[in-house]
């Protein structure tokens, strides 16, 4: 499937707010709802769109301290990466999960309690997977 600039414009829309209903994406891209309905249903069909989330503030939750950490495995065999991927996205700690090239293997993207519990989970948890040989966390101080 080849994107036009309809398309193109749709997964913008829908990337900025995705409850838009189909008759207001085409308001603003002036279209009528039922082309809009069909493309973003061949954009779901042809995996452009890969689903719809709600953007959680996790200070409101309780979960104010977000950090992103790399981290770099001592083996690189299938099973270890295997294994940290399965065990690391079953946290609900981890909110993102992106093996990367470079000098880590791993960054993940955790929202944590505070400082106390995001030690806790990496000793109790994270730490625990697999041997590692690096972890290195930067913490958020602000969101833009």
């Amino acid at each position: 499937m080849v994107l036009d600039e309809v398309d193109l414009a749709i997964l913008n829309l829908l990337r900025k707010n995705a409850r838009l209903t189909n008759k207001e994406i085409g308001v603003l891209l002036n279209k009528t709802a039922t082309p809009i309905f069909k493309r973003i249903k061949k954009l779901e069909e042809h995996g452009f769109i890969k689903g719809y989330v709600a953007v959680i503030d996790y200070n409101k939750i309780g979960r104010g301290l977000l950090a992103f950490t790399h981290v770099q495995l001592k083996d690189h065999n299938k099973e270890d990466l295997q294994k940290f991927i399965d065990k690391a996205i079953s946290f609900e700690e981890v909110l993102e999960c992106y093996q990367v090239s470079g000098d880590f293997d791993f960054i993940l993207k955790i929202a944590s309690e505070d400082i106390k519990c995001y030690q806790e989970f990496m000793v109790d948890n994270l730490l625990d997977i697999v041997p590692l040989t690096t972890v290195k966390s930067t913490f958020v101080m602000k969101e833009v």
